[in-house]
Parts: structure tokens; sequence; C-alpha cells
């Protein structure tokens, strides 16, 4: 079993390759410091497993497992309890919570084996963001080996393109692999707004809205770029803007 450790924590990554290092069958592949770096390793190295910590810098545990994707399985680390029920909705093979036994670490290893050989178990990982309790932040977008992450509030406007959104966010624009609907849903519902069935809009981004044609409506932004306003849009938006 090809396995990745990520914790920030030196002594929690030491305990863990000591723990692991009494299973034969298992072969650590790579150790990460942060987020950024297990993104990295578990796209190139497609581990069977992974050990991440939850609270880390630049990215945590929940957010790398949005970005590395189903192809393997985690199990969470950690030395807080209040993410367990988040770590199971989104179907982690086990929860450890610091500080663990031997044993304990063997009784995930033994799940880990188990599901790794259900079929079905490889589409369990779901989007975790799509899980929370409230609304996103931030924003993470996958381009190649680089990840960007956007501060909600900094965007402006959110387009609908396919099966991709185009996100335009301080004067640049990010292609993220999402629904427009899964991602309206996951937004603060008070601050975007749904105008069109193509735009989602930051409110706070309006300067002004314009008639263009009968019955239609413009949406012109603080930097001019104009949007279309749909007829439910506009009702919308009137009753905000009133």
């Amino acid at each position: 079993m090809r396995v990745i450790i990520v914790d920030d924590e030196e002594l929690a990554r030491a305990v863990l390759r000591e723990y692991l290092g009494s299973h034969a069958d298992i072969s650590i592949v790579a150790e990460c410091a942060n987020g950024f770096e297990a993104v990295k390793a578990i796209a190139e190295l497609a581990p069977d497993l992974v050990f991440i910590d939850i609270q880390m810098p630049k990215l945590n545990g929940f957010e790398v497992v949005e970005l590395a994707g189903s192809k393997t399985r985690y199990v969470f680390v950690t030395a807080f309890d209040q993410y367990a029920i988040k770590a199971f909705e989104i179907h982690a093979v086990d929860y450890l919570l610091k500080p663990f036994s031997q044993q304990r670490l063997d009784e995930a290893l033994a799940h880990a084996r188990t599901q790794l050989g259900n079929a079905s178990a490889l589409e369990a990982v779901v989007r975790a963001t799509a899980l929370r309790n409230k609304p996103l932040e931030r924003v993470l977008i996958r381009d190649g080996a680089r990840v960007h992450v956007i501060a909600a509030a900094s965007i402006a406007y959110i387009e609908a393109q396919d099966d991709y959104v185009q996100i335009r966010s301080d004067g640049k624009s990010y292609l993220k692999n999402q629904p427009l609907s899964e991602l309206e849903s996951q937004l603060d519902p008070a601050v975007f707004l749904r105008i069109h069935r193509s735009y989602l809009l930051n409110i706070a981004c309006i300067r002004r809205i314009e008639p263009s044609g009968k019955d239609s409506h413009t949406a012109v932004l603080l930097d001019d770029t104009r949007i279309p306003i749909s007829r439910s849009g506009y009702q919308k938006v009137k009753s905000i803007i009133q």
C-alpha cells in the first residue's frame, strides 16, 4: 500500500512514520508539511492512502481533498474532535484523534484495506466544501500544478461555461471545473445574487442598473463590465437596491 503523510508538525509525521513502519506492506512514498505540497504529491504519486491533518497552513485537510479528488482514500489525523462528522460525511476511511496508539492506527489501516478492495468506495469522496455549514470564504481553483486561492469577497462575478465556471476577481479570470448552481449553493446568498441563468454577481460590485431594451436590463459593474440581467434577476436586484 502506497502512503503519503501530510502534517505541518514534524513530530506528528515522525509518530506516523514509526507506527506505519511496523507494517511490511506499507510504503511511505512522500511526506508533506502543507496542503499545497500534498495536492502536488497526490497528483504526481497517486497513493492508495493519505494520512492527513486538518488544520494546516495554506490549505486545510478538507481543501486538499477537494483539490486532489477521489482516486485515493483519506484518514484524517487531528487533535480536534469537532471535525469528525464532516470527515465521515466525505467518506473518510477513518478519523484518528491525536494522540493515538499503535493499535488505533492498525485499526485504521484495516479499514483502509477493506475499502481499497471495494470498487464502489472509489466514488465516495465528494467536494468537502459542498458540505460546509457556512458559506465559503475562499474558492480553490486548480490550474495544472498550481492552486489559486481566491477570497470570495474579491469575486466580482461568476459566469457559467458548460461544466465550468469563469470566476472574475481583481481583474483576472479563472476557470474552475464546477457547475454554477453548485458553486452558488456554497457562497453567501446575502453577497452573491443569481441575476441570470449564466451569471452569479457580487452585489457590492454593482455600480448601476441600466435598461438595455424592452423589458431587459444590464448591470454595470464598478470596472464598467456589463452583465445581462434576466427578468427574474431584475426583480431580485430591484428588491435589494430599493
